[in-house]
């Protein structure tokens, strides 16, 4: 999000707040509000893309995967015959009623206002929307009969994800719509598909799916579900929340108080502050693959590496403290994604309290899971069950980030080195029990883990801030002085 885009959160938050006083049923009228402001947001934070008219049919997309799940997981629960209730037919109207809206203004406006470019045609919409209306009433009625129905749509998502992240696939994908739509392809190129949040979208939508599964899931209605899934502050970087935990704050009667207004705010500055003027100061010597060729000396490539770590850390939990404090002025308490994680001792505490959600969600989804079928295998030594179990978590991580053999890089680094960790605390803990007494050699570990998990973390950065595996090998070369 751009500056322009947190103001108009940081007033749709206050118009929410304010409105919200005057209506009959303060919780319901904070509920639409929500959703309304996070539907528009939907089309207003997508970037502008080549593919033409892409800036609309996306976050169209991105709608109809909300109301694809919702009527997938409805269909299998009590729920399934309430559908059509005056709280549900409300929210199909703002999420039908607002892409309509923008649709139209190609024609009222004269130039775009939500959207990057001029929207389609409004029969191409027509088309659209009645198309989306079949498909959801045929897989509404099949989820009804078969439950696969939630596993195929997770798969979809999968699928989804694997395109846009393997640059070949997103290449190929993109040739393959320019030729359908009769344009060519010589400026085809793997960011032609920039869809705005669907990283985070995804992962709270399997989250529902997977819990809908598991007979986990509370009862949501359409508006709670797809305020959830969009909700404007945490759209486009996160934090992922849970269903659960989110809609206990939306059921909740809130009203705006000063206290509240103040803590947003103080939160809101602080992430201004990290993002625009520390992570973008940062920027101009931060690591990437132009300086990379250009630097010639060994301190300068460690200034580079340290500034890159610094800058992500402070990118990221500036737009992490943003999102929180605009949530906070509506009465949502985004969870936490960062705890002071470069003042860790050790890799195990460093994941533990950085992008924190991200990192639970993989915990709960595949590391729990995986570890409990992998005990299945009875002659398979311990250490070998936590090796496969660690890599394979932090390669899939690497690997939500970009289908790319820098992040698989990534991904095996950090697996590796927590094995490596978890053995060695093993060691010390059985080789020296009685270290815990000893005050003053824990202060010494302690401040050594803190250096040592640091610079680990920093250097695998180098994989993360650079696109080709040579060129990391340079960086680390030089930052070694060879």
């Amino acid at each position: 999000m751009g500056l322009v885009q947190i103001g108009a959160s940081i007033l749709a938050s206050l118009l929410t707040g304010a409105l919200t006083r005057f209506a009959q049923s303060a919780r319901a009228a904070r509920t639409h509000l929500l959703l309304g402001f996070s539907v528009l947001a939907v089309y207003w934070f997508q970037p502008l893309v080549p593919l033409r008219f892409f800036d609309f049919w996306l976050p169209s997309l991105t709608l109809t995967l909300v109301l694809l799940t919702w009527f997938v997981t409805n269909s299998v629960s009590s729920l399934a015959s309430k559908w059509y209730s005056r709280e549900n037919l409300i929210a199909l109207l703002i999420i039908g009623g607002i892409p309509t809206i923008i649709a139209l203004t190609r024609y009222l406006l004269p130039n775009p206002l939500f959207t990057a470019a001029p929207p389609p045609r409004f029969v191409l919409f027509l088309a659209f929307v009645l198309i989306l209306a079949i498909f959801l009433a045929l897989v509404s009625w099949l989820s009804r009969r078969f439950l696969w129905i939630l596993s195929a749509v997770i798969i979809l998502l999968i699928v989804i994800l694997v395109i846009l992240k393997m640059p070949a696939l997103s290449l190929q994908t993109s040739i393959l719509i320019r030729t359908l739509t009769n344009r060519s392809i010589e400026n085809a190129s793997f960011t032609d598909l920039r869809w705005i949040g669907i990283s985070y979208i995804a992962f709270r939508v399997i989250h529902v799916l997977r819990d809908r599964q598991t007979g986990r899931l509370p009862e949501l209605s359409l508006s709670e579900f797809a305020t959830y899934v969009v909700f404007f502050p945490s759209l486009a970087a996160g934090p992922i929340d849970r269903a659960e935990r989110f809609t206990q704050d939306l059921r909740k009667e809130f009203f705006l108080t000063q206290d509240e207004l103040f803590l947003g705010g103080q939160r809101i500055l602080l992430g201004l502050f990290k993002k625009f003027v520390i992570a973008d100061a940062l920027a101009f010597i931060a690591l990437n693959d132009a300086l990379a060729t250009q630097v010639r000396t060994t301190a300068w490539m460690w200034v580079m590496v340290y500034a890159y770590t610094l800058q992500i850390y402070f990118d990221f939990s500036g737009y992490t403290d943003i999102a929180i404090g605009i949530a906070r002025i509506v009465g949502i308490k985004l969870p936490e994604n960062f705890a002071a994680p470069y003042l860790k001792p050790s890799l195990t505490q460093f994941w533990n309290s950085w992008h924190m959600t991200l990192t639970q969600w993989f915990r709960s989804y595949f590391f729990n899971p995986f570890n409990r079928w992998i005990r299945g295998f009875k002659n398979m030594p311990a250490w070998q069950m936590i090796l496969i179990g660690q890599v394979a978590t932090m390669l899939l991580i690497g690997l939500w980030h970009g289908i790319t053999l820098n992040f698989i890089f990534w991904g095996l680094w950090h697996g590796l080195g927590l094995f490596v960790q978890n053995r060695w605390s093993d060691f010390i803990r059985t080789r020296y029990p009685d270290i815990q007494q000893n005050k003053l050699l824990q202060s010494a570990l302690q401040i050594g883990g803190i250096v040592l998990t640091f610079h680990f973390v920093a250097l695998g950065w180098v994989f993360f801030a650079l696109t080709e595996p040579a060129l990391s090998w340079q960086v680390f070369l030089k930052l070694f002085g060879a």
